[in-house]
């Protein structure tokens, strides 16, 4: 009772509209609106418009292609300098150990991973539109491109004598490999910038939407499980082969459990106390980071700390412990990537391009919208393209924006570009001149660095639970990411996760939901009738809504739904009249034949005089015969002559979900509409888009019989107009 009068009173409160105005067919309203005149432009003048020159254009499209200088000249100094320099360092001091790691995970000498640190990143601040992201090296990216490396120079490719044990043998041959592999991630990063300059020029910066966020969550899983994987002949401190393509996780662990007994103890230790380290230092900065002015550098420390050691215990040549080893003082000269390597690449070259992408420009929207900026997505294809394609003449590998030095550089109270900019000048001064002290760190701790690292990634194998709770198709999209990236290898298994995204939209699209509404008593709002009690139908009135756009893929499942939902088959109707017709057919027959019979009998029987009484009976009275099993039919016999009809006259189609209606959608509506008017019944399209229509229009839709007079404003025009013409009907039979 109480909630009763809550409602009311509720009500009471509401506001509330009145509002009269005719019943509005397309027909009646296009009538009463006038158009707005537009001159269609030739594709000659779109042409030379998009190419007119001013200045005000000129200034635009420099500012678009270098941001910097529109925001340099407007750089706050005292506002944001202090909090961009202790960014930038804290940003530095993160982006030395890890580009020395995930040039391991590229498969190329760990100072590649130094170049890749500072070309690209001083690169970004001139040319990319987002603040706060942090360009280089990352893992991902980094296993993508070992990956391809690996197979395109696998360890059999150099010759080297099995019998030979000379060290200067051994050592030329890595030498050999490193320096074909090297020229097959330059030539792979010249090639996927190349791609990523196109795209932008092109504006097809769009396409990241198609990489949907359960698909990448569930790619980036895969690809930590394959990075972790790759990262354990380091951290056990043994030699295994490098596998790439399908199935290079089961062969990695295969390998290193058949080799597990050869486990370097001392390299295990000291990977081991730095996983140690490194998961405390995280811990701490993540509990204190409102107390802490800056981050722990836990990993520079761990760096400084393994280099120490190394050098000090003389772990390389005392307990046979892997470590960086020569590293170059200097940078390298410009030099054009291998050209000839690039038709047995574009794949791969393509995958790592979107794949690079997706990744910077999600983390630049997560801060452009935190912090209320815009970041352009055609732009950030252009830089990452200049970044990639520059950078590898200066033998960079691919990169992208790094999630956990990102989220640094944003905490740490970095403002604009210029943090990234200080962390490369960091990078810069060790390759010239600090680079020789880290010849001694061992590989096990670049190793425990990148393991660590993958943390945040490994805990998304929780969102299988948070999936299967809201969206079991995500879940799919997930799932067929995680487990074609993992066994297909990352580049195949992108696209297999991609093309089972894009079937989960047809999917969609073939299985929508269908209903019949209703409306609200004394109101023009419809709703589910199986959903809402109080719903309720108009008698001999259907509205049926999908909510999807009606094409090709579609047609036949709509038509079925169609048919199901309303009760009502066209078809089955015309089917059932035909029998009856022909079952009326044949009882005239019957009856035709059997007064044939009466009449001979007749003719034949007035000859004898004693069978004239008889033969009066059977005479015909008003002109027909009294025959009983003609005339005295049973009610069942008579359904057979009366023809089947539907229980409802007007079908409404709600076509506000419709955002488009190809050439079979077009004939299948066309097709709904004459088969339902062959039984009675008229349908109606309501709420039915302008871009809709149009298309509608240009598939030469409508017609003489067709007409936008069954096209209306809203479901309850239609209503109200199918309610007067069954009146009208109504009307009309009982004047009859």
């Amino acid at each position: 009772m109480e909630h009763a009068q809550e409602q009311e009173a509720c009500l009471e409160q509401t506001q509330r509209y009145c509002v009269q105005r005719p019943i509005y067919n397309q027909e009646l309203l296009q009538g009463q609106l006038r158009r707005r005149q537009r001159t269609p432009q030739t594709l000659g003048q779109k042409i030379a418009h998009s190419c007119r020159c001013s200045s005000k254009k000129a200034k635009s499209l420099l500012y678009g292609f270098l941001p910097i200088l529109k925001w340099l000249p407007r750089y706050p100094v005292k506002e944001y300098l202090l909090g961009d320099i202790i960014s930038g360092i804290s940003t530095g001091v993160m982006q030395l150990p890890q580009g020395l790691a995930y040039a391991l995970l590229a498969a190329v000498p760990p100072v590649f991973g130094l170049y890749s640190s500072f070309y690209p990143v001083f690169l970004y601040t001139f040319f990319g539109t987002s603040k706060h992201i942090s360009i280089g090296t990352f893992a991902v990216i980094s296993m993508m491109v070992g990956s391809v490396a690996v197979r395109e120079v696998p360890d059999e490719m150099i010759s080297l004598d099995s019998n030979s044990t000379n060290i200067t043998d051994v050592l030329e041959y890595y030498s050999a490999r490193d320096t074909k592999r090297v020229q097959v991630a330059v030539a792979l990063a010249f090639l996927s910038g190349l791609i990523q300059l196109c795209l932008g020029f092109l504006r097809f910066g769009f396409l990241s939407i198609y990489l949907t966020e359960p698909l990448v969550r569930g790619f980036t899983t895969a690809a930590a499980v394959h990075v972790f994987t790759s990262q354990l002949k380091y951290l056990l401190g043994i030699k295994t082969s490098r596998y790439s393509g399908p199935l290079s996780v089961v062969n990695s662990i295969a390998d290193v459990l058949s080799k597990i007994t050869t486990t370097n103890i001392a390299a295990l230790i000291v990977g081991l106390t730095c996983i140690v380290l490194l998961l405390i230092g995280k811990e701490i900065n993540f509990c204190f980071k409102k107390n802490l002015p800056v981050p722990i550098p836990m990993e520079i420390i761990v760096v400084i700390i393994g280099t120490g050691v190394s050098a000090g215990m003389n772990l390389n040549k005392s307990y046979k412990v892997d470590v960086v080893g020569n590293i170059p003082q200097g940078l390298r000269a410009p030099a054009v990537p291998e050209i000839h390597l690039i038709p047995a690449i574009f794949v791969d070259a393509v995958a790592i391009a979107v794949v690079g992408f997706s990744m910077a420009v999600s983390m630049a929207k997560i801060f452009a919208l935190k912090h209320g900026y815009t970041i352009d997505g055609n732009q950030e294809l252009i830089a990452l393209g200049i970044c990639n394609s520059v950078g590898s003449f200066f033998q960079t590998i691919s990169i992208t924006c790094s999630m956990s030095r990102s989220l640094v550089q944003e905490s740490t109270g970095g403002k604009t570009q210029i943090a990234g900019t200080l962390s490369a000048v960091m990078v810069l001064l060790v390759i010239v001149a600090i680079g020789y002290l880290f010849e001694p760190l061992p590989l096990t701790v670049l190793a425990a660095i990148v393991m660590v690292n993958l943390k945040g990634m490994l805990k998304q194998f929780g969102d299988v639970m948070h999936f299967w709770r809201t969206s079991k198709i995500e879940l799919a999209i997930w799932m067929a990411s995680f487990v074609a990236s993992l066994f297909l290898g990352l580049d195949y298994g992108l696209l297999t996760a991609v093309t089972f995204a894009m079937i989960t939209v047809i999917y969609r699209t073939q299985s929508p939901e269908y209903r019949i509404l209703g409306q609200i008593p004394n109101t023009d709002i419809y709703c589910d009738v199986e959903e809402y009690e109080e719903v309720k139908e108009y008698p001999g009135i259907k509205i049926f809504q999908a909510n999807t756009s009606l094409y090709f893929a579609n047609s036949e499942s709509y038509t079925r739904a169609l048919k199901k939902k309303t009760g009502v088959d066209p078809g089955a109707l015309l089917k059932a009249r035909r029998k009856a017709q022909k079952r009326h057919a044949r009882e005239i027959k019957a009856a035709n034949e059997h007064r044939k019979k009466a009449v001979l009998k007749l003719t034949n029987d007035v000859e004898a005089s004693v069978k004239h009484e008889i033969a009066s009976d059977d005479l015909p009275v008003n002109g027909k015969f009294a025959d009983s099993s003609v005339q005295d039919m049973s009610p069942d016999e008579h359904e057979h002559f009366v023809e089947p009809k539907s229980s409802i006259h007007s079908l409404i189609l709600d076509f506000t979900p419709v955002n488009f209606v190809d050439s079979v959608g077009a004939k299948t509506l066309k097709s709904i509409i004459k088969e339902y008017k062959e039984v009675g019944v008229c349908v109606c399209i309501a709420s039915c888009s302008g871009p809709v229509m149009n298309e509608l229009t240009r598939l030469n839709f409508f017609d003489k019989s067709i007409t936008r007079e069954l096209l209306f404003h809203s479901i309850h025009d239609a209503v109200l107009a199918c309610q007067v013409k069954d009146g009208s009907a109504a009307q009309a039979d009982s004047d009859l």
